[in-house]
């Protein structure tokens, strides 16, 4: 099998039509580093390692699924802080809606929370 990638940092991108309202969430609702502003294309966040590009764009319509995720150890804690932020978890219907989170527990175990961005970007919280 051709492992042409396998050994390359991967770059995370996700869009955003109000960059000053990103930057406020991605740095201080979320935490990240802001490595660069490259106006008028992006927002650089470093994400653990990881490059994080908010890419500016004139209009952006939200996906219905999630297009960023984070791997947390502890997904009760994490979902804590971020509702003291003022983070408001989603609710599906069949899936979470009964948890004082939000929080679903997946057929594998895996424990899941999804919230928006300011633009309405599905984000995500997982427990393995």
């Amino acid at each position: 099998m051709n492992s042409i990638l396998s050994q390359s940092k991967l770059v995370a991108f996700v869009p955003t039509s109000d960059p000053e309202k990103a930057r406020v969430f991605y740095q201080g609702v979320l935490g990240l580093s802001l490595a660069s502003s490259e106006e008028p294309f992006a927002l650089v966040f470093d994400a653990n390692g990881c490059m994080l590009r908010v890419t500016i764009v004139g209009e952006h319509k939200p996906a219905p699924f999630t297009v960023l995720g984070w791997e947390v150890a502890d997904i009760d804690s994490a979902v804590e802080q971020l509702e003291a932020a003022g983070v408001v978890f989603l609710r599906y219907t069949g899936l979470n809606e009964s948890d004082p989170h939000g929080i679903w527990t997946a057929p594998g175990g895996a424990r899941i929370a999804w919230f928006h961005d300011p633009d309405g970007n599905v984000l995500s919280l997982t427990q393995f």
